[in-house]
């Protein structure tokens, strides 16, 4: 496992990402905060541009809790049943709409535990609206950033949690905000799994990856 690297190495990393691009942006879209939390939670074990594409006409007719419950499980279903586990997925919407309604007012509540609270909600899920939609500096560890911050160095860690302690300990507090979409885009593109485009890399020279490509 790589050594975290030092403070000033982190501030000059982050501060390569920043001008690069000011304010990153996730990729999957939404028209409000709950058809945010839908599309993160059926992005599990898929990918964002799947997801985007069996959401677009679902969230045009259902863009509340109230109208995903009125649509019924069947159609729902049939909306995203080219996602992975559509079935479940499909299955906890509807749970999570329903709980949404009866114990929230059908609004999206903004605290993690809450948030976990909803069926198909985890950690990361919770991380990833409290940043998007309520600008909280979360950090929702994925496969990417987990890839490059033990690769890198920037977050070393065992696991998915250790990972997003070293994020929150070791990133400077400007750049919180906007730092896990900057790594999971980094690798997403640039630090990819099997052959990482190390020569397009704006980091490469404060990275500990061993196996570098040219």
């Amino acid at each position: 496992m790589a050594k975290q690297l030092h403070y000033n190495t982190m501030r000059e990393i982050f501060t390569r990402f920043q001008t690069a691009e000011a304010e990153p942006e996730g990729e999957l879209e939404h028209v409000n905060v709950y058809t945010l939390v839908v599309a993160v939670a059926l992005s599990a074990q898929a990918t964002d541009i799947g997801v985007n594409k069996a959401t677009r006409a679902l969230f045009k007719i259902a863009d509340t809790p109230q109208k995903m419950l009125d649509l019924g499980i069947e159609a729902v279903t049939e909306h995203i049943k080219t996602i992975g586990l559509f079935r479940n997925k499909a299955k906890n919407v509807m749970k999570m709409s329903q709980m949404l309604v009866d114990d929230f007012g059908g609004e999206v509540p903004n605290s993690r535990a809450a948030l976990q609270s909803l069926p198909g909600v985890g950690r990361k899920t919770a991380n990833v609206v409290l940043n998007m939609w309520w600008q909280q500096p979360a950090q929702a560890v994925d496969t990417h950033i987990f890839r490059v911050g033990n690769r890198s160095g920037i977050a070393p860690g065992k696991d998915v949690d250790a990972v997003e302690r070293a994020i929150e300990d070791n990133v400077p507090a400007d750049f919180q905000l906007h730092a896990h979409h900057w790594l999971i885009l980094h690798g997403r593109y640039i630090c990819v799994a099997r052959k990482p485009k190390c020569g397009a890399c704006i980091i490469r020279e404060f990275c500990q990856f061993e196996d570098k490509t040219q």
